[in-house]
């Protein structure tokens, strides 16, 4: 029994890089293929956006005197190679995808058509969103947010590097506690930082459960959609 049969895993351009400093490791992409292998071959339609930081960071772009909004088209175009990758290894494994971008670029990916993409889904394919929302001044959660609202999907699945929401900063607090369960409006008065609050409020506002947990390990993807405590529940 699945408990989310349709999600959006929402991953960060860092996670790819592993032990490097920069760009893609290619033992961490292998890894997260084969855990999006085992979800398919599980009967779980998915859709993944992932973010661009491990290439190009487009907030970062005003300090090294880029305009924001070239920046974030920078940073967009990160998260397209980011998906070609992801793209390549899981046919590699023998699973059908799409690319899909936010800014038409027809040589190598499909424009976002959201009834194309529900189909896609439908049919077993797995769906990569990139190029963000195709506008500046939104992130990449920013884009899973909107993209798991428009495709009705039943949880967005936020990868991190620790295993869900603590009451503070766990890699800097050892008194840091870890909440297994929240509400939007308890993430919100305690000011923990789960996504940024456009993403956030589209979430809240449509009732759109988030789990954080820790996508390192490699049974976690797994154990959530079987409905196993993982991670941090964020809904009601």
């Amino acid at each position: 029994m699945l408990k989310y049969k349709r999600i959006l895993l929402k991953l960060s351009g860092e996670s790819l890089m592993g032990q490097k400093g920069f760009g893609i490791d290619p033992n961490m992409l292998l890894n997260y293929g084969h855990q999006i292998k085992d979800l398919v071959e599980a009967g779980v339609e998915i859709a993944i956006v992932i973010g661009g930081g491990n290439i190009f960071r487009g907030l970062n772009a005003v300090d090294s005197g880029i305009d924001r909004v070239q920046g974030d088209y920078m940073g967009m175009m990160a998260t397209v190679i980011n998906g070609m990758a992801i793209q390549s290894i899981l046919e590699k494994l023998g699973i059908y995808t799409r690319l899909i971008s936010a800014i038409e670029m027809k040589e190598i990916a499909e424009p976002y058509i959201r009834r194309r993409a529900v189909r896609h889904l439908e049919k077993g394919r797995v769906v990569i969103f990139s190029a963000g929302t195709g506008s500046p001044y939104f992130t990449t959660d920013s884009a899973a947010a909107l993209r798991a609202n428009e495709i009705n999907a039943d949880v967005i699945l936020k990868g991190t590097r620790v295993d869900g929401i603590y009451t503070a900063d766990p890699e800097k607090d050892p008194n840091a506690i870890k909440i297994d369960n929240i509400t939007f409006a308890r993430v919100i008065s305690m000011g923990l930082s789960v996504m940024d609050m456009t993403a956030f409020t589209l979430c809240q506002e449509n009732n759109l459960p988030i789990v954080v947990f820790d996508i390192n390990n490699p049974e976690n993807l797994t154990k959530i959609i079987r409905g196993e405590q993982v991670g941090t529940l964020v809904e009601g």
